[in-house]
């Protein structure tokens, strides 16, 4: 309103309530029920963009875990290794793969891990160098798919359409399970590509595997692991970003509070 109106409006007020038309009880009233208004506004908007964002992760996360199972035992069968087959992991089905800690995990931190896929090193001709690459195959297929992710949300991008949203949250997802898996912690990918590198890591490991899980969950509650997994992430999002945008040749224009894809 403009200055001139709006104080006219308040002198208005002024001069019923001074003649007892409105008493200043009904305007306090009338204030709070307001206020009420919009905290029940803001508590409807921030539910729905959980609901939202609970929706679009859940196949993103199942997508994730299977896809970063299924790699492990991939290449441990392409090594001679038939014991994936057996015991049912060489799936894409996600109950195969789920492990229910892991997976709460996933949904309340963004971070977490399925259930380890069985191998017999016996049958790899190159113990060691078999046991890295399958220890890197499930964060690898993460990282390739968050980058496939991004790709299609550059293409969606481009053309307008609202699907580029889930698969922005599929790339994040995967990006941040892959992430996590490399920490160097048991049960984790990352122990066991440290522990092949440096032998006498796998002494300590042997003595320390019994306390892993319990300190990586503490880790994750206290949020020690948020902020440089963070930061990690959002290195690798934004590269991966930067390539897709030399790919599909986006352009981005400067504007005057930011850029314009």
């Amino acid at each position: 309103l403009h200055p001139r109106v709006r104080r006219q409006r308040q002198m208005c007020i002024r001069d019923r309530i001074t003649h007892g038309a409105i008493r200043p009880d009904f305007i306090r009233l009338r204030r709070i029920k307001r206020k009420v208004e919009c905290f029940e506004m803001l508590q409807m908007y921030f539910w729905r963009q959980y609901l939202r964002e609970f929706l679009y992760t859940i196949p993103a996360i199942l997508i994730a875990i299977t896809a970063h199972e299924f790699a492990h035992g991939f290449v441990s069968s392409r090594l001679g290794d038939p014991t994936p087959r057996r015991d049912g992991r060489l799936t894409l089905n996600p109950l195969a793969h789920l492990d229910p800690w892991g997976t709460i995990s996933l949904l309340l931190f963004r971070m977490g891990w399925a259930k380890p896929v069985r191998i017999n090193t016996a049958y790899y001709r190159n113990k060691k160098a078999g046991i890295i690459m399958v220890s890197l195959a499930g964060p690898c297929m993460n990282y390739l798919i968050g980058f496939l992710g991004l790709l299609i949300y550059g293409i969606c991008f481009q053309n307008d359409s609202s699907l580029g949203t889930w698969f922005y949250y599929l790339a994040v997802v995967n990006i941040g399970l892959g992430t996590f898996n490399l920490i160097p912690l048991p049960p984790l990918d990352g122990s066991n590509v440290l522990q092949e590198l440096f032998p006498g890591v796998k002494r300590f490991y042997f003595s320390f595997r019994r306390y892993a899980a319990p300190l990586l969950f503490l880790l994750l509650l206290t949020g020690i692991l948020r902020v440089p997994l963070n930061w990690i992430n959002n290195q690798i999002l934004n590269g991966m970003w930067r390539s897709v945008v030399r790919i599909l040749h986006i352009v981005i224009v400067p504007s005057g509070g930011g850029v314009v894809v």
